[in-house]
């Protein structure tokens, strides 16, 4: 036989459910003390990686820190996050270096120099310690093709970034040894996309 509890008897339990729950937390917080700079990973198939990276970005600029963004792959674009980031100005530096995906350039040689440029310019941004955090867009996809070395990229973020700054990479198939050492990585998994059923990029959704 089921008894049912009155709305007060409901409270009073759910009260008492979550004063245990915050104790059990409060404890937990208060053991979770250490403060660094992050490397963190947005990988996978799924849409949102770059997205949810620029949410950081601004977020950061919410509160006044100072950001940097290299792009690698779609700088040649022009897309809203770009033009809202550039509203922030002196607290932003804006690098687009990209010149579109591999099948536009169709140039694997200048696609491996702009990739090459891009990367010595996101050193020379995170090294300087002058940003909060450092965005570097599509990263993955320059790891992917073998335009960069990824022991390159690896060892520079394990033995020369700053211990203060944030840097987020975004781009589909991140290396494992990238995943290795990140702090924080997500995996957006593609449930469904407009762009199966015919529907194009379209913007403030898309760029």
């Amino acid at each position: 036989m089921t008894i049912e509890m009155t709305e007060e008897e409901l409270n009073a339990r759910h009260a008492e459910k979550m004063r245990k729950k915050k104790v059990v937390r409060d404890k937990i917080l208060a053991s979770k003390n250490v403060e660094k700079g992050l490397i963190i990973v947005h990988t996978g198939k799924g849409k949102g990686k770059s997205t949810a990276a620029f949410g950081m970005a601004f977020r950061s600029l919410g509160h006044g820190l100072p950001v940097a963004v290299v792009q690698f792959v779609k700088g040649a674009i022009d897309t809203g996050e770009r033009m809202a980031l550039e509203r922030f100005g002196d607290l932003v530096s804006i690098n687009r270096l990209g010149e579109g995906f591999t099948w536009e350039t169709q140039d694997r040689q200048r696609d491996i120099a702009a990739a090459k440029h891009a990367w010595e310019t996101a050193k020379e941004l995170i090294r300087s310690g002058a940003y909060h955090l450092v965005l570097l867009d599509e990263l993955n996809i320059v790891l992917r093709y073998d335009y960069l070395s990824v022991d390159e990229v690896v060892q520079f973020l394990t033995t020369e970034k700053p211990a203060d700054v944030h840097v987020v990479i975004t781009g589909r198939n991140a290396p494992e040894a990238l995943i290795e050492v990140a702090d924080l990585v997500t995996e957006m998994e593609l449930v469904k996309h407009p762009f199966r059923s015919g529907v194009k990029a379209q913007q403030g959704i898309e760029f």
